[in-house]
Parts: structure tokens; C-alpha cells; sequence
């Protein structure tokens, strides 16, 4: 197995600019070099305890894994060795390279501590009996934000440049760029991207890592254990009835995985209401089976077993009494009762209530997750739509030039097409549905004005073949 690092500051290869916020000659890199890799399985650093993994791209090396068969052939081996002739490179964001695409997708960094401070609600004493101990898990210190820019780095909170850009920020960064680098052009077309690799099968994998193991808590001093403390405080079975550190989870894994918890766990809050009407409605439709007068009036032998009901199919069936259903209709009477008609509006009423507190609880964590307007001022465009917009307009409102895929005689052409396509199949549609609907209209007509039936029908028979030679004709 090969260990390489890729460094990023003059790699010979073209960043993809972002349209508007970098110049067309991008950034340079320089070629990959070998380096030797931390044997310490633990560790997310290389020997030198200073330069961070960031990411992992995986391929695989046909000479390395000829040579790996031809070992294998002279020796016996008892243990199978899984990572035959694949060369991993691992991928470092030096501070610059992380300043400056910061600042491209405008992400949001601390400026100074927020010394606000909240009132505390009259609920937090028994919210407190099912959160995670604030001596497990440390509760993270709050920052008033603002999107990066180098000219005024001087501005930002940065007591430590390592610490500064959170795993996950630099994860993501990192995946900006490769998302956007190009590898090759072919016929005056640029080809680029990561995704582009992995599909083409260039590339096995990539991914970023994950802080140590999840299961044992690691030994080494810079692993902050964060992986291991949501496995035990979180994702363990024991602490199923443990609130979600939500906090925590955006701290490791991102705003987007955190929004989906957040909302996973609200949603199974509200279903404990739901699920508390429903028990009780069935127990009330339990509890009125013996009550229930249809119920009564099929098990009763003076009614039910008086009513003969017609075989249930032609040959072998008989002919058999009405009572016989007498255990099936009490069943029934559980879930056809009142309380099934209460829950039907209840579930009416709750899914209203449900919308309208999930908005007020995505506000919220928006305001301290500083994700308000995320995604229509700070999220970037996706590097393949960035590639297909070559034509320039000027914004009308913001008076800016921009870049869109089509000009506006290509937006005119597709909504003729569009129009033109749809008028096509209504007209279709109404093709097929006049041989059908006229005879039924004729027929109607003739039994209101009480017009002989057979001169009438052997006309709407004529009309309609007429239809249908004209229809197969189109």
C-alpha cells in the first residue's frame, strides 16, 4: 500500500474558477509527492503531528497489483490482505488554500465570543433529566459570525490556526475543490471534477475521514473524541430516551446532517401525541365492541341468523346465515367506532400543528446556527451547471453581469417546445375521449326525448367506427 499526500499550493493542474468570485487562471498546484504515513491507524495526521488529512481519494495501481499476485503465488498466505494494489492520497488544506476558498463560498466564522445571555425556561429542569451531561459533553461556546474575508482576517476570533476551521469545514472545502478541478480537455472541452473520476472508475473512492474509532475511546492526545462521545451518549441503544445533542452532531458532521436529526427527532416527538390518541381511541372502540347496535343486530339469532346470504362463489360454495360473521363484525366494531372518526380529526388537526411548529423550530435553529439565507446567498452553484453557463446577462435588479446556460431566444425556444408539447397531448386526449363520451351523450339524449333506442344506438355505433378510422388515420 502507497501513502501520498497532496499538497495544495502549486499542483499542476487548473482549479474550475467560481464564476464571479476567481480569475481564470485559477490557482496553481504542484504534482503529488510521496511521503510516509503515520502508521498510528488512530492518528489524522502525518509524521509530523502538524499537516491534517482532510481527504481521501483511493485508486488502484495495476503494476502494484501484479506485483502483489506474484508475491502471493511464491508464498502461502494464511491472512488475505484487502488493499491489493490501491494507493491512497491523502489530501492536506494548508491555511492559505483554506482562507481563500472561505471566502469564495462565503462561510460564516466567529468574529467575537456572544455574551448574550438567554433566559431560561420554566421546562429546563425537566429537559435537563433527559439531556447529555454538560460534563460529557461540553457545551460549545457561542460566536457572533460573519462570512470570511482574508483582508480583514485580522477581525476574526482565531486563537489557534488549527482549530480555526472545524474537520468538517475543511472537509467541505476540500471537496469544493476537487469537485472543480480539471483533469483533462478534450475536442475544446474541459472535463473536471471528482465525481467525474468516480464514475468513470479512474478513482475507487473518496471521502473524508472520520475522528478515530466510534466504539473505544482513542488514547492519542490530538483525537478530540468526538465520534466516540455521540456512539455513547447518542447512538447507543441505552440512550434511546436521551435527548440529541444537536449541537454536537452540527459540530461534527454539518449543518445538513444536523438539520435532518433535528427534524427526525421533532417528528418523533409529535408522533408520541399522535400515537397516545390513537391508543386511546382504540381503546375506546375496544372497550364499545359489545355496545355496537349493527354489531348486536348481526349476532343476533332472531336477525342475523334468520338472513340467508347468497354462495360466495358458483360451484362448491353454500348457501350460509348471516351470524356465522358474528366474531368478525366485533372486531370490525374496534376500528369502525366514534373514536376512529376522533382520530381522523385529530390527525387533521396535529398535521397543521405539526407544519406550524417544525417552521418555528427551523427558525430557531437557523438564528443559532447562523444558517439564515443559507441557501439563496452563501451555497455555490454546482460545478456542472457552472461549466454550462457561457452566456453573460445583466442582472435587471442588481445591474450585474451573470452567467446562465441559454440566452433568451434558447429560454423562448424551449417554452415554444414546452407549449407546443403539452397543446399536443391535450389535443390527444381529446382525440381519444370524443368516440367514447359522444355515443354516451346520444344515448342520454334519446332516452330523455324517448327516441327509439335501436335506430339510435346503430347511429352512435356508425359515429363512433367513424371516430375511430379517423383517430387511426392521425
Amino acid at each position: 500500500m502507497k501513502n501520498h499526500l497532496l499538497l495544495s499550493e502549486e499542483m499542476e493542474q487548473t482549479i474550475l474558477p467560481t464564476y464571479g468570485t476567481i480569475q481564470e487562471n485559477g490557482m496553481r498546484f504542484h504534482t503529488a509527492e510521496m511521503v510516509e504515513f503515520n502508521q498510528n491507524s488512530e492518528s489524522l495526521y502525518f509524521n509530523d503531528d502538524q499537516r491534517r488529512i482532510d481527504y481521501v481519494l483511493v485508486y488502484e495501481d495495476e503494476i502494484l497489483k501484479e506485483q502483489t499476485k506474484n508475491t502471493k503465488k511464491n508464498l502461502l498466505l494464511k491472512q488475505k490482505v484487502s488493499d491489493d494494489g490501491l494507493v491512497f492520497v491523502k489530501v492536506h488544506a494548508p491555511w492559505e488554500v483554506l482562507c481563500t476558498y472561505a471566502e469564495v463560498m462565503h462561510i460564516k466564522l466567529p468574529i467575537q465570543p456572544n455574551d448574550l445571555r438567554q433566559k431560561s425556561s420554566a421546562f429546563n429542569w425537566f429537559t435537563k433529566i433527559f439531556s447529555v451531561s454538560e460534563n460529557v459533553i461540553n457545551p460549545e461556546q457561542e460566536f457572533f459570525t460573519a462570512p470570511f474575508e482574508k483582508d480583514r482576517i485580522s477581525d476574526f476570533y482565531i486563537n489557534d490556526r488549527d482549530s480555526f476551521f472545524t474537520p468538517a469545514t475543511r472537509s467541505r472545502i476540500v471537496q469544493f475543490i476537487l469537485s472543480r478541478v480539471e483533469y483533462a480537455v478534450k475536442d475544446n472541452v474541459k472535463k473536471f471534477g471528482i465525481n467525474k473520476l468516480l464514475d468513470s472508475g479512474i478513482y475507487k473512492a473518496a471521502f473524508p475521514l472520520h475522528d478515530c474509532r466510534f466504539n473505544v475511546k482513542s488514547e492519542d492526545a490530538r483525537c478530540q473524541n468526538e465520534r466516540y462521545l455521540l456512539y455513547r451518549e447518542w447512538a447507543h441503544p441505552r440512550s434511546f430516551f436521551k435527548l440529541q445533542p444537536l449541537d454536537f452532531v452540527r459540530k461534527y458532521y454539518g449543518e445538513k446532517i444536523g438539520i435532518y436529526f433535528a427534524w427526525l427527532g421533532f417528528y418523533t416527538r409529535m408522533l408520541l401525541l399522535a400515537a397516545i390518541v390513537g391508543l386511546c381511541c382504540f381503546l375506546y372502540g375496544y372497550k364499545s365492541q359489545e355496545s355496537c347496535t349493527w354489531s348486536k343486530e348481526v349476532c343476533d339469532p332472531n336477525i342475523g341468523g334468520s338472513i340467508i346470504m347468497c354462495p360466495q362463489c358458483d360451484k362448491e360454495c353454500t348457501y350460509w346465515y348471516l351470524n356465522i360473521t358474528c366474531e368478525s363484525s366485533k372486531k370490525l366494531c374496534i376500528f369502525d367506532s366514534f373514536g376512529t372518526l376522533v382520530f381522523a380529526v385529530f390527525m387533521g388537526i396535529w398535521v397543521t400543528l405539526f407544519l406550524e411548529f417544525w417552521k418555528r423550530r427551523q427558525a430557531e435553529l437557523e438564528y443559532e446556527w447562523d444558517t439564515v439565507e443559507f441557501l439563496e446567498q452563501e451555497e455555490q452553484p454546482l460545478p456542472e451547471y457552472e461549466a454550462k453557463c457561457t452566456h453573460v446577462v445583466v442582472n435587471p435588479i442588481t445591474q450585474q453581469e451573470e452567467h446562465v446556460p441559454y440566452t433568451m431566444f434558447g429560454k423562448c425556444l424551449r417554452m415554444a417546445f414546452c407549449t407546443s408539447a403539452v397543446l399536443f397531448w391535450v389535443m390527444f386526449i381529446y382525440k381519444c375521449m370524443t368516440p367514447i363520451l359522444l355515443p354516451m351523450c346520444f344515448l342520454q339524449l334519446s332516452l330523455e326525448k324517448n327516441v327509439y333506442i335501436p335506430v339510435m344506438s346503430h347511429r352512435c355505433t356508425s359515429i363512433y367506427i367513424t371516430r375511430l378510422l379517423l383517430l387511426s388515420m392521425i
